[in-house]
Protein backbone atom coordinates (compact mmCIF):
# COMPACT_ATOMS: atom_id res chain seq x y z
CA UNK A 1 0.00 0.00 0.00
CA UNK A 2 1.56 3.55 -0.83
CA UNK A 3 1.46 5.73 1.82
CA UNK A 4 1.27 9.45 0.22
CA UNK A 5 1.24 11.04 3.80
CA UNK A 6 4.82 9.56 4.27
CA UNK A 7 6.04 9.72 0.60
CA UNK A 8 8.67 12.36 1.46
CA UNK A 9 9.61 11.55 5.04
CA UNK A 10 10.83 8.23 4.44
CA UNK A 11 13.00 9.02 1.67
CA UNK A 12 16.08 11.29 1.31
CA UNK A 13 15.11 14.72 1.68
CA UNK A 14 17.76 16.29 -0.01
CA UNK A 15 17.33 17.92 -3.70
CA UNK A 16 19.91 17.91 -6.16
CA UNK A 17 20.42 21.47 -6.83
CA UNK A 18 22.42 22.97 -9.19
CA UNK A 19 24.72 25.76 -7.90
CA UNK A 20 25.17 28.91 -9.95
CA UNK A 21 28.73 29.76 -10.51
CA UNK A 22 30.28 33.07 -11.86
CA UNK A 23 31.68 32.41 -15.04
CA UNK A 24 35.23 33.89 -15.51
CA UNK A 25 36.53 31.87 -18.09
CA UNK A 26 33.33 32.45 -20.45
CA UNK A 27 34.41 30.01 -23.48
CA UNK A 28 36.05 27.04 -21.00
CA UNK A 29 32.71 27.45 -18.79
CA UNK A 30 30.76 26.68 -21.17
CA UNK A 31 32.12 23.87 -22.79
CA UNK A 32 32.44 22.50 -18.92
CA UNK A 33 28.40 23.78 -18.33
CA UNK A 34 26.87 21.62 -21.43
CA UNK A 35 28.84 18.78 -20.56
CA UNK A 36 27.53 18.67 -17.11
CA UNK A 37 24.06 19.16 -18.15
CA UNK A 38 24.57 16.31 -21.20
CA UNK A 39 25.56 14.43 -18.08
CA UNK A 40 22.64 15.22 -16.26
CA UNK A 41 20.46 14.20 -18.64
CA UNK A 42 21.54 11.15 -19.52
CA UNK A 43 21.28 10.28 -15.34
CA UNK A 44 17.90 11.15 -15.73
CA UNK A 45 17.18 9.60 -18.41
CA UNK A 46 18.53 6.20 -16.91
CA UNK A 47 16.79 6.97 -13.50
CA UNK A 48 13.57 7.30 -16.22
CA UNK A 49 14.52 3.87 -17.69
CA UNK A 50 14.86 2.11 -14.37
CA UNK A 51 11.50 3.63 -12.98
CA UNK A 52 9.49 2.50 -15.96
CA UNK A 53 10.80 -0.77 -15.31
CA UNK A 54 10.04 -0.96 -12.22
CA UNK A 55 6.19 0.59 -12.54
CA UNK A 56 5.89 -2.12 -15.20
CA UNK A 57 6.85 -5.23 -12.66
CA UNK A 58 4.69 -3.75 -10.04
CA UNK A 59 1.92 -4.46 -12.57
CA UNK A 60 3.02 -7.30 -13.93
CA UNK A 61 3.57 -9.10 -10.66
CA UNK A 62 6.88 -8.90 -10.57
CA UNK A 63 7.78 -9.41 -14.33
CA UNK A 64 8.31 -6.74 -16.96
CA UNK A 65 5.96 -5.96 -19.22
CA UNK A 66 6.30 -6.29 -22.61
CA UNK A 67 4.75 -5.94 -26.05
CA UNK A 68 4.18 -9.70 -27.04
CA UNK A 69 2.27 -11.02 -29.85
CA UNK A 70 -0.35 -13.96 -28.78
CA UNK A 71 1.14 -17.30 -30.06
CA UNK A 72 0.52 -19.11 -33.18
CA UNK A 73 -2.45 -21.40 -33.44
CA UNK A 74 -2.62 -24.56 -34.75
CA UNK A 75 -2.87 -24.44 -38.27
CA UNK A 76 -5.07 -26.81 -39.95
CA UNK A 77 -4.60 -29.15 -42.87
CA UNK A 78 -7.20 -31.46 -43.34
CA UNK A 79 -9.22 -29.11 -45.50
CA UNK A 80 -7.79 -26.70 -47.57
CA UNK A 81 -11.34 -23.88 -47.05
CA UNK A 82 -10.06 -24.14 -42.89
CA UNK A 83 -6.72 -23.44 -44.33
CA UNK A 84 -7.78 -20.51 -46.71
CA UNK A 85 -10.38 -18.76 -43.64
CA UNK A 86 -7.06 -19.41 -40.85
CA UNK A 87 -5.17 -17.21 -43.36
CA UNK A 88 -6.85 -14.70 -43.47
CA UNK A 89 -7.50 -14.76 -39.80
CA UNK A 90 -3.96 -15.04 -39.27
CA UNK A 91 -3.30 -12.27 -41.49
CA UNK A 92 -5.36 -9.39 -40.13
CA UNK A 93 -4.47 -10.31 -36.66
CA UNK A 94 -0.90 -9.86 -37.26
CA UNK A 95 -1.03 -6.82 -39.56
CA UNK A 96 -2.29 -5.34 -36.43
CA UNK A 97 0.00 -6.55 -33.73
CA UNK A 98 2.31 -5.57 -36.42
CA UNK A 99 1.58 -1.76 -36.23
CA UNK A 100 1.05 -1.72 -32.85
CA UNK A 101 5.19 -3.28 -32.58
CA UNK A 102 6.31 -1.24 -34.87
CA UNK A 103 5.53 1.97 -32.99
CA UNK A 104 7.99 0.64 -30.57
CA UNK A 105 10.65 0.68 -33.22
CA UNK A 106 12.22 3.01 -35.09
CA UNK A 107 12.19 3.43 -38.38
CA UNK A 108 15.74 1.98 -39.56
CA UNK A 109 15.72 -0.28 -36.86
CA UNK A 110 12.16 -1.59 -38.53
CA UNK A 111 13.38 -1.83 -42.19
CA UNK A 112 16.55 -3.15 -41.60
CA UNK A 113 14.55 -6.24 -39.41
CA UNK A 114 12.21 -6.63 -42.91
CA UNK A 115 15.45 -6.69 -45.26
CA UNK A 116 17.06 -9.72 -42.86
CA UNK A 117 14.07 -11.53 -42.74
CA UNK A 118 13.32 -10.71 -46.06
CA UNK A 119 17.10 -12.25 -46.92
CA UNK A 120 16.52 -15.27 -44.75
CA UNK A 121 13.26 -16.43 -46.12
CA UNK A 122 14.41 -16.53 -50.17
CA UNK A 123 17.30 -18.33 -48.97
CA UNK A 124 14.61 -21.04 -47.37
CA UNK A 125 13.00 -21.37 -51.15
CA UNK A 126 9.42 -20.75 -52.40
CA UNK A 127 7.64 -23.54 -50.53
CA UNK A 128 7.35 -21.40 -47.49
CA UNK A 129 3.15 -20.22 -47.52
CA UNK A 130 3.01 -16.76 -47.24
CA UNK A 131 1.44 -16.51 -43.77
CA UNK A 132 4.39 -18.59 -42.42
CA UNK A 133 6.67 -16.36 -43.68
CA UNK A 134 4.72 -12.99 -42.18
CA UNK A 135 5.10 -14.71 -38.51
CA UNK A 136 8.87 -14.87 -39.13
CA UNK A 137 8.96 -11.17 -39.67
CA UNK A 138 7.03 -10.78 -36.57
CA UNK A 139 9.16 -13.16 -34.80
CA UNK A 140 12.35 -11.01 -35.53
CA UNK A 141 10.44 -7.63 -34.17
CA UNK A 142 8.97 -9.66 -31.52
CA UNK A 143 13.05 -10.12 -30.39
CA UNK A 144 13.62 -6.24 -30.09
CA UNK A 145 10.42 -4.58 -30.02
CA UNK A 146 10.71 -3.65 -26.64
CA UNK A 147 14.74 -2.93 -26.07
CA UNK A 148 14.15 0.24 -24.97
CA UNK A 149 11.11 2.19 -23.76
CA UNK A 150 11.90 5.98 -25.32
CA UNK A 151 8.81 5.63 -26.82
CA UNK A 152 6.82 5.41 -22.96
CA UNK A 153 8.91 8.29 -21.49
CA UNK A 154 6.94 11.20 -23.29
CA UNK A 155 7.72 14.68 -21.75
CA UNK A 156 5.38 14.47 -18.67
CA UNK A 157 6.90 11.02 -18.04
CA UNK A 158 10.24 12.32 -18.05
CA UNK A 159 9.51 16.11 -16.44
CA UNK A 160 8.31 14.11 -13.39
CA UNK A 161 11.23 11.59 -12.98
CA UNK A 162 13.34 14.08 -13.03
CA UNK A 163 11.22 16.13 -10.35
CA UNK A 164 11.62 12.78 -8.65
CA UNK A 165 14.98 12.17 -8.95
CA UNK A 166 15.90 15.73 -7.73
CA UNK A 167 14.30 15.31 -4.48
CA UNK A 168 16.85 12.26 -3.96
CA UNK A 169 13.89 9.59 -4.55
CA UNK A 170 14.91 6.26 -5.71
CA UNK A 171 14.09 4.86 -8.71
CA UNK A 172 13.24 1.32 -7.23
CA UNK A 173 11.12 3.39 -5.23
CA UNK A 174 8.53 5.24 -7.38
CA UNK A 175 4.67 4.51 -8.12
CA UNK A 176 3.32 5.55 -11.34
CA UNK A 177 0.72 7.05 -8.93
CA UNK A 178 3.18 9.69 -8.03
CA UNK A 179 3.80 9.57 -12.18
CA UNK A 180 0.13 10.64 -12.84
CA UNK A 181 -0.13 13.22 -9.86
CA UNK A 182 2.97 15.05 -11.10
CA UNK A 183 1.18 15.40 -14.59
CA UNK A 184 -1.47 16.59 -13.63
CA UNK A 185 -0.53 19.34 -11.58
CA UNK A 186 1.76 20.15 -14.19
CA UNK A 187 -0.88 20.60 -16.69
CA UNK A 188 -3.24 22.25 -14.31
CA UNK A 189 -0.88 24.73 -13.95
CA UNK A 190 -0.03 24.78 -17.87
CA UNK A 191 -1.52 28.50 -18.38
CA UNK A 192 0.22 29.92 -15.99
CA UNK A 193 3.17 28.45 -16.35
CA UNK A 194 3.47 29.27 -20.15
CA UNK A 195 2.77 33.01 -19.31
CA UNK A 196 5.03 33.69 -17.37
CA UNK A 197 8.21 31.65 -18.66
CA UNK A 198 7.54 33.28 -22.21
CA UNK A 199 7.47 36.61 -20.94
CA UNK A 200 10.18 36.00 -18.44
CA UNK A 201 12.79 34.94 -20.30
CA UNK A 202 12.90 37.84 -22.70
CA UNK A 203 13.20 40.43 -19.35
CA UNK A 204 15.75 38.68 -17.18
CA UNK A 205 19.19 37.20 -18.03
CA UNK A 206 20.54 40.67 -19.10
CA UNK A 207 21.70 42.24 -15.75
CA UNK A 208 20.20 44.29 -13.58
CA UNK A 209 16.74 45.03 -13.73
CA UNK A 210 15.72 48.49 -15.27
CA UNK A 211 12.47 50.29 -14.55
CA UNK A 212 10.71 49.31 -17.51
CA UNK A 213 11.77 45.49 -16.63
CA UNK A 214 10.44 45.65 -13.17
CA UNK A 215 7.37 47.26 -14.74
CA UNK A 216 7.06 43.94 -16.91
CA UNK A 217 7.50 41.13 -13.81
CA UNK A 218 5.56 43.14 -11.65
CA UNK A 219 2.68 42.95 -14.43
CA UNK A 220 3.24 39.14 -15.02
CA UNK A 221 3.32 38.22 -11.33
CA UNK A 222 -0.12 39.85 -10.09
CA UNK A 223 -1.68 38.62 -13.15
CA UNK A 224 -0.80 35.12 -12.00
CA UNK A 225 -2.20 36.33 -8.66
CA UNK A 226 0.84 36.46 -6.48
CA UNK A 227 -0.43 39.28 -4.61
CA UNK A 228 1.04 42.97 -4.02
CA UNK A 229 3.59 41.91 -0.93
CA UNK A 230 4.56 38.82 -2.30
CA UNK A 231 5.72 40.72 -5.62
CA UNK A 232 7.49 43.33 -3.94
CA UNK A 233 9.57 40.74 -2.00
CA UNK A 234 10.04 38.51 -5.22
CA UNK A 235 11.37 41.63 -7.54
CA UNK A 236 13.24 43.23 -4.47
CA UNK A 237 15.50 39.53 -4.05
CA UNK A 238 15.65 38.90 -7.66
CA UNK A 239 17.33 42.58 -8.31
CA UNK A 240 19.68 42.49 -5.48
CA UNK A 241 20.86 39.23 -7.39
CA UNK A 242 21.36 40.09 -10.40
CA UNK A 243 23.24 43.79 -9.34
CA UNK A 244 25.52 41.39 -7.71
CA UNK A 245 26.22 39.51 -11.66
CA UNK A 246 24.39 38.38 -14.38
CA UNK A 247 22.86 35.42 -14.75
CA UNK A 248 21.53 34.21 -18.34
CA UNK A 249 17.64 33.53 -18.38
CA UNK A 250 17.84 29.96 -17.59
CA UNK A 251 20.03 30.77 -14.08
CA UNK A 252 18.08 33.85 -13.57
CA UNK A 253 14.47 31.52 -13.43
CA UNK A 254 16.43 29.11 -11.37
CA UNK A 255 17.14 31.47 -8.47
CA UNK A 256 13.61 32.92 -9.03
CA UNK A 257 12.17 28.91 -8.23
CA UNK A 258 14.87 29.38 -5.05
CA UNK A 259 12.72 32.26 -3.82
CA UNK A 260 9.71 31.39 -4.62
CA UNK A 261 10.24 28.04 -2.87
CA UNK A 262 11.69 29.97 0.59
CA UNK A 263 8.35 32.14 0.21
CA UNK A 264 5.98 28.49 0.29
CA UNK A 265 8.36 26.99 3.19
CA UNK A 266 8.31 30.32 4.99
CA UNK A 267 5.11 29.37 7.16
CA UNK A 268 6.70 25.83 8.24
CA UNK A 269 9.55 28.13 10.01
CA UNK A 270 7.87 27.53 13.82
CA UNK A 271 6.52 24.61 12.93
CA UNK A 272 8.59 21.52 14.52
CA UNK A 273 6.77 18.83 12.64
CA UNK A 274 6.88 20.04 9.15
CA UNK A 275 5.68 16.88 7.97
CA UNK A 276 1.66 16.46 7.55
CA UNK A 277 0.14 12.74 8.47
CA UNK A 278 -2.06 11.29 11.24
CA UNK A 279 -0.34 10.95 13.98
CA UNK A 280 0.07 7.52 15.51
CA UNK A 281 -1.45 5.80 18.85
CA UNK A 282 -4.24 8.87 18.83
CA UNK A 283 -7.00 10.21 17.38
CA UNK A 284 -6.48 12.67 14.80
CA UNK A 285 -9.48 14.96 14.04
CA UNK A 286 -9.08 17.39 11.16
CA UNK A 287 -11.57 20.55 11.35
CA UNK A 288 -12.58 21.52 7.66
CA UNK A 289 -13.82 25.06 7.44
CA UNK A 290 -14.56 27.69 4.37
CA UNK A 291 -16.91 29.65 2.32
CA UNK A 292 -20.02 27.52 0.64
CA UNK A 293 -18.39 26.37 -3.30
CA UNK A 294 -14.70 25.97 -1.98
CA UNK A 295 -15.02 22.75 -2.47
CA UNK A 296 -14.82 21.46 1.38
CA UNK A 297 -17.29 18.74 1.35
CA UNK A 298 -15.40 17.32 -1.57
CA UNK A 299 -12.48 17.73 0.01
CA UNK A 300 -13.81 16.05 2.80
CA UNK A 301 -14.52 12.75 0.41
CA UNK A 302 -10.75 13.41 -1.30
CA UNK A 303 -9.22 13.34 1.77
CA UNK A 304 -10.90 10.48 3.43
CA UNK A 305 -10.05 7.96 0.03
CA UNK A 306 -6.24 9.44 0.62
CA UNK A 307 -6.34 8.67 3.88
CA UNK A 308 -7.73 5.06 3.56
CA UNK A 309 -5.53 4.43 0.57
CA UNK A 310 -2.52 5.12 2.57
CA UNK A 311 -3.38 2.97 5.11
CA UNK A 312 -5.70 4.40 7.63
CA UNK A 313 -8.93 4.49 9.05
CA UNK A 314 -11.07 6.91 8.35
CA UNK A 315 -15.03 8.27 10.10
CA UNK A 316 -16.16 11.53 8.79
CA UNK A 317 -18.53 13.95 10.82
CA UNK A 318 -21.17 15.85 8.71
CA UNK A 319 -21.58 18.88 11.22
CA UNK A 320 -22.37 21.08 8.20
CA UNK A 321 -26.09 20.81 9.28
CA UNK A 322 -26.84 24.65 8.26
CA UNK A 323 -26.66 23.74 4.37
CA UNK A 324 -29.13 22.46 2.42
CA UNK A 325 -27.94 18.98 0.94
CA UNK A 326 -24.58 19.28 2.62
CA UNK A 327 -25.52 15.94 4.70
CA UNK A 328 -26.48 14.07 1.77
CA UNK A 329 -23.43 14.97 0.06
CA UNK A 330 -21.31 13.87 2.55
CA UNK A 331 -23.02 10.65 2.58
CA UNK A 332 -22.35 10.51 -1.12
CA UNK A 333 -18.91 10.65 -0.60
CA UNK A 334 -18.91 8.15 2.57
CA UNK A 335 -20.42 5.46 0.04
CA UNK A 336 -17.57 6.20 -2.52
CA UNK A 337 -14.74 6.09 -0.43
CA UNK A 338 -16.61 3.49 2.31
CA UNK A 339 -15.96 5.41 4.82
CA UNK A 340 -18.61 5.47 8.03
CA UNK A 341 -20.60 9.09 8.04
CA UNK A 342 -22.18 10.29 11.14
CA UNK A 343 -24.77 12.51 10.56
CA UNK A 344 -28.26 13.61 12.39
CA UNK A 345 -31.02 12.95 10.06
CA UNK A 346 -32.60 16.34 11.57
CA UNK A 347 -32.59 19.62 9.65
CA UNK A 348 -30.19 22.80 11.13
CA UNK A 349 -29.48 20.91 14.30
CA UNK A 350 -26.56 21.26 16.22
CA UNK A 351 -23.17 21.02 14.55
CA UNK A 352 -20.76 20.56 18.04
CA UNK A 353 -23.63 17.76 19.29
CA UNK A 354 -22.95 16.02 15.34
CA UNK A 355 -18.92 16.46 16.22
CA UNK A 356 -20.04 14.63 19.47
CA UNK A 357 -21.21 11.52 17.99
CA UNK A 358 -18.58 11.20 15.50
CA UNK A 359 -16.10 11.17 18.25
CA UNK A 360 -17.50 8.59 20.08
CA UNK A 361 -17.51 6.69 17.00
CA UNK A 362 -14.53 7.04 16.26
CA UNK A 363 -13.19 6.41 19.63
CA UNK A 364 -15.31 3.14 19.66
CA UNK A 365 -14.20 1.92 15.71
CA UNK A 366 -10.44 2.82 16.52
CA UNK A 367 -10.25 5.09 13.92
CA UNK A 368 -6.81 6.89 12.72
CA UNK A 369 -8.67 9.75 11.49
CA UNK A 370 -11.93 12.22 12.17
CA UNK A 371 -12.81 14.19 9.16
CA UNK A 372 -15.17 16.81 10.16
CA UNK A 373 -17.34 19.23 7.63
CA UNK A 374 -17.88 22.68 9.34
CA UNK A 375 -20.60 25.16 8.12
CA UNK A 376 -19.31 27.57 5.55
CA UNK A 377 -21.99 30.06 5.67
CA UNK A 378 -22.17 32.05 8.97
CA UNK A 379 -23.51 35.61 8.92
CA UNK A 380 -20.41 37.12 10.75
CA UNK A 381 -17.14 36.46 12.02
CA UNK A 382 -19.06 35.97 15.94
CA UNK A 383 -21.67 33.68 15.00
CA UNK A 384 -18.45 31.48 13.53
CA UNK A 385 -16.43 31.97 15.87
CA UNK A 386 -19.17 31.04 18.79
CA UNK A 387 -19.70 28.09 16.33
CA UNK A 388 -16.15 26.37 15.98
CA UNK A 389 -15.42 27.50 19.90
CA UNK A 390 -18.00 25.32 20.66
CA UNK A 391 -16.99 22.35 18.43
CA UNK A 392 -13.20 22.87 20.08
CA UNK A 393 -15.02 22.71 23.76
CA UNK A 394 -16.64 19.32 22.97
CA UNK A 395 -13.42 17.87 21.07
CA UNK A 396 -11.70 18.81 24.55
CA UNK A 397 -13.96 17.15 26.61
CA UNK A 398 -14.66 14.51 24.59
CA UNK A 399 -10.94 13.28 23.11
CA UNK A 400 -8.61 14.70 25.60
CA UNK A 401 -5.14 13.22 23.76
CA UNK A 402 -6.63 13.99 20.43
CA UNK A 403 -4.72 15.90 17.68
CA UNK A 404 -6.50 18.36 16.31
CA UNK A 405 -5.74 20.32 12.91
CA UNK A 406 -7.94 23.22 11.73
CA UNK A 407 -7.35 23.47 7.50
CA UNK A 408 -9.50 26.04 5.79
CA UNK A 409 -10.33 25.03 2.11
CA UNK A 410 -9.43 27.73 -0.16
CA UNK A 411 -11.18 28.04 -4.28
CA UNK A 412 -7.64 28.98 -6.52
CA UNK A 413 -9.91 30.49 -9.27
CA UNK A 414 -10.92 32.99 -6.96
CA UNK A 415 -7.59 34.37 -6.65
CA UNK A 416 -7.51 37.17 -4.10
CA UNK A 417 -11.10 37.28 -3.11
CA UNK A 418 -10.88 33.96 -2.20
CA UNK A 419 -7.81 34.84 -0.05
CA UNK A 420 -9.69 37.88 1.65
CA UNK A 421 -12.54 35.06 2.49
CA UNK A 422 -10.08 33.00 3.91
CA UNK A 423 -8.92 36.04 6.56
CA UNK A 424 -11.66 36.00 7.83
CA UNK A 425 -11.78 32.72 8.76
CA UNK A 426 -8.01 32.77 9.57
CA UNK A 427 -9.12 35.64 11.90
CA UNK A 428 -12.30 34.05 13.70
CA UNK A 429 -10.59 30.21 13.96
CA UNK A 430 -7.26 28.61 14.87
CA UNK A 431 -6.31 27.85 11.88
CA UNK A 432 -3.15 25.64 11.39
CA UNK A 433 -3.08 25.17 6.99
CA UNK A 434 -5.04 25.63 3.64
CA UNK A 435 -6.02 23.16 1.23
CA UNK A 436 -5.83 24.87 -1.84
CA UNK A 437 -8.10 23.39 -4.53
CA UNK A 438 -9.22 23.79 -8.36
CA UNK A 439 -5.54 24.19 -9.41
CA UNK A 440 -7.25 22.31 -12.83
CA UNK A 441 -6.28 24.76 -15.33
CA UNK A 442 -9.09 27.91 -14.87
CA UNK A 443 -6.85 28.95 -11.75
CA UNK A 444 -3.73 31.19 -11.62
CA UNK A 445 -0.91 29.19 -9.88
CA UNK A 446 0.32 32.39 -7.92
CA UNK A 447 -2.48 32.52 -5.44
CA UNK A 448 -0.45 29.74 -3.46
CA UNK A 449 2.39 32.13 -2.88
CA UNK A 450 0.14 34.72 -1.75
CA UNK A 451 -1.79 32.37 0.74
CA UNK A 452 1.54 31.90 2.17
CA UNK A 453 2.53 35.38 2.55
CA UNK A 454 -0.32 37.17 3.26
CA UNK A 455 -2.02 34.39 5.64
CA UNK A 456 1.39 33.23 6.95
CA UNK A 457 -0.23 29.61 7.06
CA UNK A 458 1.23 26.51 5.55
CA UNK A 459 -0.05 24.63 2.39
CA UNK A 460 -0.82 21.06 3.28
CA UNK A 461 -3.10 19.48 0.49
CA UNK A 462 -3.44 20.43 -3.14
CA UNK A 463 -6.45 19.61 -5.70
CA UNK A 464 -5.57 19.39 -9.07
CA UNK A 465 -8.68 18.09 -10.87
CA UNK A 466 -12.27 17.01 -10.06
CA UNK A 467 -11.71 13.44 -9.62
CA UNK A 468 -11.35 11.35 -6.37
CA UNK A 469 -7.29 10.85 -7.07
CA UNK A 470 -6.31 14.22 -7.50
CA UNK A 471 -6.04 16.02 -4.17
CA UNK A 472 -2.59 14.92 -2.40
CA UNK A 473 -0.40 16.65 0.19
CA UNK A 474 1.82 19.85 -1.11
CA UNK A 475 5.32 19.82 -1.92
CA UNK A 476 6.81 23.17 -2.17
CA UNK A 477 9.44 22.24 -4.88
CA UNK A 478 7.18 20.11 -7.08
CA UNK A 479 4.50 22.95 -7.18
CA UNK A 480 7.33 25.37 -8.18
CA UNK A 481 8.62 22.97 -10.60
CA UNK A 482 5.37 22.44 -12.25
CA UNK A 483 4.55 26.61 -12.35
CA UNK A 484 8.11 27.25 -13.48
CA UNK A 485 9.62 23.78 -15.25
CA UNK A 486 10.95 25.10 -19.08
Amino acid sequence: MFNWFRRNKDNNQEQVKQDVAPTPEPQEEAVKEEEEDSASQEQYLEWAKTAFANIQKQKTGGETQTVTPPEDEEKPTSKDEEVVEEVGEETGEQEGITESLEKSLTAPEIVAQVEEKEEETSEVGGNVPAWMQKSDRLETLKETAMDTTEEELDEDFMWSAQVLASQGRSAEDVSMEEFEWLKKLRQGLGKTRRNLINQLKSVVGQGPLNDDAVMEIEALLLSADVGIEATDYIIKTLQERLREEALPPEEAIAYLKEILQTLLDKPLENIEDKAFEPQEGKLNIWLLTGVNGAGKTTTIGKLAHLAKSSGYSCVIAAADTFRAAAVEQVKVWGERTDTPVIANPGKNTDPAAVVFDGISAAIARNADLLLVDTAGRLQNKKNLMEELAKIRRIIDKKAVNAHVESLVVLDATLGQNGLRQAQVFSEAADLTGVVLTKLDGTAKGGVAIAVSQQLNLPIRFIGAGEGIEDLRPFSSFEFVEALLSQ
